[in-house]
């Protein structure tokens, strides 16, 4: 007789048990329920008393100059050669990639800090530092997630001791903040933001805070002072020269005036004099005053050119959208709460409901275990 042998499929037991797993889950759906529902509950209340949130921006286009396009194909043709014939390269130029660090910077956020702006619960226009130092008053949640999550922060503020209190001053180029200075400054840095777009090559500024007119109100000082900061940047030199030249073109003009006087007032004392003695006498003033008109008709050339450089190199900022203040709130998204919360609050039963089952497990296996003792080895 031939025996038939039937091929039963093998199981690993290394394969995950889908039946099992399911049935694991059916007999916990109570404990997953009251998981979700609590979580539902938190989200719920996240999302209900979050703090408002509007964010206004402004999106913008520097022209930058490129001055070195005169060189043309013959520059290129040269670098290939490995030669360098650009030998008036403009160093003044900004790039725009430091746009973002001028935005971050201390002075920059101190300016936004100490510019006076109007609050809805506050009467008088007064700066943001004011404000929160004097008049802001966070809500019931911020309240909540200090004294939970933040706790160990508080307490190790309070072991720490407040530090003493530094006026803002400059020594050397050493700028000093107070403690409360720094936290608001720490908020602005948070709230205020600039990202460059490489390929298109414009500008976004963004502004968030919890008031629609503040928020514009930010955005529109943040604007203004990137604005201010690259244009002194850009023409820190021209500007510098251009003193230079009107201070001198000053002091010539004296010259000029005082030579122009002199020569006049010799010829109304010598109208009827011939002698030798006053005509070269009238000769030296003709020649010092020459001289004089000479170079204060150079230096006015000078003075203008000098006003014309400080016009081409001041920086054009097309601002292609202005800030408008924002009619619907940014945050907080009460809807994506809600669901984060609630697909946490699953993820949680699940990982309950197995991390029970496997501690179980152990446990069982544990008990069901001989304890083997090992042999006293006597020397």
């Amino acid at each position: 007789m031939t025996e038939k042998t039937i091929n039963k499929p093998q199981v690993d037991d290394d394969e995950i048990d889908l039946i099992a797993l399911a049935k694991t889950l059916c007999l916990g759906r109570k404990t997953i329920i009251k998981i979700l529902i609590v979580f539902m509950i938190i989200g719920l209340l996240v999302a209900l008393f979050s703090s408002k949130e509007y964010s206004a921006s402004t999106t913008m286009v520097p022209q930058i100059s490129n001055k070195n396009s005169r060189m043309g194909g013959l520059s290129s043709l040269a670098a290939i050669a490995g030669f360098n014939l650009d030998m008036n390269m403009e160093t003044s130029e900004l790039s725009p990639y430091i746009y973002p660090q001028i935005v971050q910077s201390v002075p920059f956020q101190l300016e936004i800090m100490n510019t006076k702006y109007t609050f809805s619960d506050v009467e008088q226009p007064v700066s943001l530092f004011e404000y929160y130092t004097e008049y802001y008053k966070p809500g019931p949640f911020s309240i909540i997630m200090k004294y939970t999550i933040g706790l160990p922060f508080v307490v190790l503020k309070a072991i720490k001791g407040k530090t003493d209190e530094i006026p803002v001053e400059s020594y050397a180029k050493t700028i000093q903040l107070t403690a409360d200075q720094d936290a608001i400054r720490k908020i602005i840095e948070e709230n205020v933001t600039l990202e460059t777009n490489d390929k298109e090559g414009y500008l976004v500024l963004t502004s968030r805070f919890h008031e629609a007119k503040l928020t514009a109100q930010v955005a529109q000082k943040g604007q203004d002072l990137l604005q201010k900061y690259i244009t002194d940047f850009k023409i820190e030199k021209a500007t510098e020269q251009l003193k230079f030249v009107e201070s001198r073109f000053n002091e010539k003009k004296t010259d000029f005036e005082k030579a122009q006087a002199n020569l006049a007032a010799f010829r109304d004392r010598n109208k009827n004099v011939t002698s030798a003695m006053a005509r070269t006498e009238e000769e030296r003033l003709q020649n010092e005053y020459t001289i004089a008109f000479e170079v204060y008709k150079q230096l006015a050339q000078q003075l203008e050119q000098a006003r014309i450089k400080v016009k081409e190199d001041t920086p054009v900022f097309a601002v292609v959208k202005p800030v408008t203040i924002p009619i619907e709130k940014s945050k907080p998204k009460r809807a994506m709460i809600l669901v984060i919360w609630t697909f946490l609050g699953g993820v949680v039963a699940v990982g309950w409901i197995f991390g029970k089952q496997f501690l179980q497990t152990i446990k069982t296996k544990w008990k069901e275990e001989p304890i083997v003792e090992q042999p006293t080895v006597h020397v």
